[in-house]
């Protein structure tokens, strides 16, 4: 497990990097989305959310991300 400084004040969430290479991890899901149309790609993004979803496994960190994700936009 990380180090606390790199979790949230309030909860579990990671706030910090976690890839050994972030700019590789960045490249892997633009590429995932090469050649599809937007329809395609949002089916894929909800997908690909749902997945990593259930790998978390823990409704309070999905509650921050999705909090941490509308501050965002």
């Amino acid at each position: 497990m990380k180090a606390a400084a790199t979790m949230s004040p309030a909860g579990k969430l990671a706030r910090e990097s976690r890839f050994a290479d972030p700019d590789a991890a960045f490249r892997l899901l633009a590429q995932a989305h090469r050649d599809l149309g937007e329809r395609e790609s949002a089916a894929f993004n909800a997908r690909l959310v749902l997945i990593l979803a259930n790998h978390i496994g823990d409704e309070e960190v999905l509650r921050e991300a999705v909090a941490l994700a509308r501050e965002a936009s």
